[in-house]
């Protein structure tokens, strides 16, 4: 990035950083599809990245804090990418984005599911979501409550529609 700002404003500054078309996808594929490596973030991309943006926005995502990187300790060449805190906190900004699109845009049963869980579940569920995110990549440790996480809820209504519109023969 560089040093030359267009002006002080908030959603300016943080349109300069994350508002390209890659950033927010590659910090949603990290929050809520828990892919932590290149090839992941390369290779399940629904959008169809290329490596040399993918490499680029992650430069710039460990340049602003939002990420972090480690080196993997399975593999010398490989590492493992976090989240931050400032990352975490971004949370809310993809929830709220992601309901927008479930409410006024085509989005497909199986990707939407996700939005709305989110939408109804508010605030709680967000806060709920980033412990589970600190614990995960900051290894903060967050009391344990009793049932499925945020996380698993998420994850479990996802493969729910997909296993149904799978038997259904339905793309």
């Amino acid at each position: 990035m560089t040093d030359a700002k267009r002006s002080g404003c908030p959603i300016n500054l943080s349109l300069e950083v994350l508002g390209d078309k890659w950033s927010l996808l590659i910090i949603r594929d990290i929050m809520f599809g828990n892919r932590r490596h290149f090839r992941e973030l390369l290779t399940r991309s629904e959008e169809g990245i290329s490596s040399n943006i993918l490499a680029d926005r992650l430069k710039t995502l460990l340049e602003e804090g939002i990420i972090t990187r480690e080196d993997d300790p399975s593999h010398k060449q490989k590492g493992i990418y976090s989240l931050t805190e400032q990352g975490i906190e971004l949370l809310p900004v993809l929830a709220q984005m992601a309901a927008w699109g479930y409410k006024y845009l085509p989005v497909s049963e199986e990707l939407g599911i996700r939005a709305k869980l989110l939408r109804d579940g508010g605030p709680d569920m967000w806060d709920e979501l980033m412990d589970e995110l600190r614990e995960l990549h900051l290894g903060v440790k967050r009391p344990k409550k009793p049932g499925p996480s945020a996380g698993e809820r998420l994850q479990a209504a996802y493969q729910k529609v997909v296993a149904r519109k799978a038997k259904a023969g339905k793309p």
